[in-house]
């Protein structure tokens, strides 16, 4: 039975054709059909939140291969030390050699493949982790979807880049789609991948991209979906179940750059966007201002302690938009939503788990959850994007 089940599961694996799967951890569905794996997803969702209200079909990716836009790889050495790209392997600290990747962006793939033979040509070493020796950390490659605009990030470990003009001429001779080179000056010894310090080495130091008829800055740190045509559905879909008419007050917590604020501006009387990350405020402001968005207001605080602040000064709000992070919300912040009263709350989910927690919280404080929508915004892998809309109990649903 046992060597049954092994001959299945390495069939298994030869079928999905990529050498990492079971490996490198980003893959988890690899060996079903595309809509096997939507049927899973949703069934997840399902398990967890039918006894709340209706559980939708799951809106597909129309292409679930080469999605992800924002595409990072870690450099370092093997065991014979020679200079290797990849990934960490799930659960350890070992990098697995990537050279390609079913889900990355090919281009982003190839200007990685680029620089890493680029470090032979310019003698350049990349950064041993063991020794505090070597360069080179990270590269970090972000492309726009819509507008093909091109963002390569070289994460360093000293400010000192040796002939690094000619470097990035040499990599944008290779490629000429690139639009701006930054170098990002990590120093720490932790696991974060960019430092605080950036140099625009080519190009603005920026990329611009478009989602639901608007332009959206994207800095070399700043949060942005890295599947941007299915975070396009995920947003059209949270903002016609807010069912705006342009009357509405609506508060867009956690609201990073000021995405999901900024479309749904266009349908509301005004929208307030609360966000704890500096950075993320600076380009949401930029973001409005770049859209001509004028009834849109960002606030740097935290989401909850806003809320608060919202409740104790009686403010009126017909809607909630929140997307929280995978932990999900506090019950600091679930009470202050509760206490301001929204008509409606629509809840953009990246864990099914912490969503229905989170959905039965705000139920006994007087909502009702009307039906949520599963997202497949990461095909293959095993992350469940969901959203969900709940109403005022007193409130008839529409």
């Amino acid at each position: 039975m046992r060597q049954e089940r092994e001959k299945k599961d390495t069939g298994a694996k030869k079928a999905v054709k990529c050498p990492h799967f079971g490996k490198c951890g980003g893959c988890k569905y690899l060996q079903l059909s595309y809509e096997e794996q939507l049927a899973a997803k949703r069934r997840t969702v399902r398990e967890l939140m039918e006894k709340h209200c209706k559980v939708r079909p799951a809106i597909a990716a129309e292409n679930p291969w080469h999605y992800r836009c924002k595409v990072q790889a870690v450099f370092g050495l093997d065991r014979k030390k020679r200079q290797i790209s990849g990934v960490y392997e799930e659960k350890s600290h070992r990098i697995l050699p990537v050279e390609s990747c079913l889900i990355e962006d090919e281009k982003a793939d190839a200007i990685i493949g680029s620089v890493r033979e680029l470090l032979k040509s310019f003698k350049i070493k990349v950064y041993d982790e063991d020794t505090g020796y070597g360069l080179l950390r990270y590269v970090l490659v972000r492309r726009a979807a819509f507008t093909g605009e091109i963002m390569v990030v070289l994460v360093t470990a000293s400010p000192v880049f040796p002939s690094k003009k000619n470097f990035v001429e040499a990599l944008r001779r290779l490629h000429p789609e690139i639009t701006t080179v930054v170098q990002n000056i990590n120093d720490r010894t932790d696991s974060l991948v960019l430092g605080s310090r950036f140099q625009t080495l080519f190009g603005r130091g920026y990329i611009v991209d478009r989602l639901c008829g608007c332009s959206f800055k994207i800095s070399p740190g700043s949060f942005y979906q890295v599947n941007p045509p299915q975070a396009q559905k995920l947003y059209e879909k949270a903002i016609e179940l807010a069912g705006l008419t342009g009357r509405e007050t609506v508060v867009d917590a956690y609201c990073g750059t000021g995405t999901i604020g900024i479309i749904a501006a266009g349908q509301a009387k005004q929208v307030l966007g609360a966000e704890s990350n500096p950075e993320a405020v600076r380009d949401a402001v930029g973001n409005a201002r770049a859209n001509d968005v004028k009834n849109i207001r960002f606030y740097r605080e935290d989401a909850g302690r806003f809320l608060q602040g919202c409740a104790a000064d009686g403010m009126a709000v017909d809607v909630l938009l929140m997307d929280p992070p995978r932990a999900g919300s506090s019950e600091a912040f679930l009470e202050a939503a509760a206490c301001i009263g929204p008509k409606r709350i629509v809840y953009v989910s990246c864990n099914p788990v912490t969503l229905e927690r989170d959905v039965a919280f705000l139920e006994k404080k007087g909502y009702r959850a009307r039906e949520v929508w599963p997202v497949d915004m990461f095909p293959w892998s095993g992350a469940v994007e969901a959203v969900c809309v709940l109403d005022r109990k007193q409130e008839k649903s529409r």
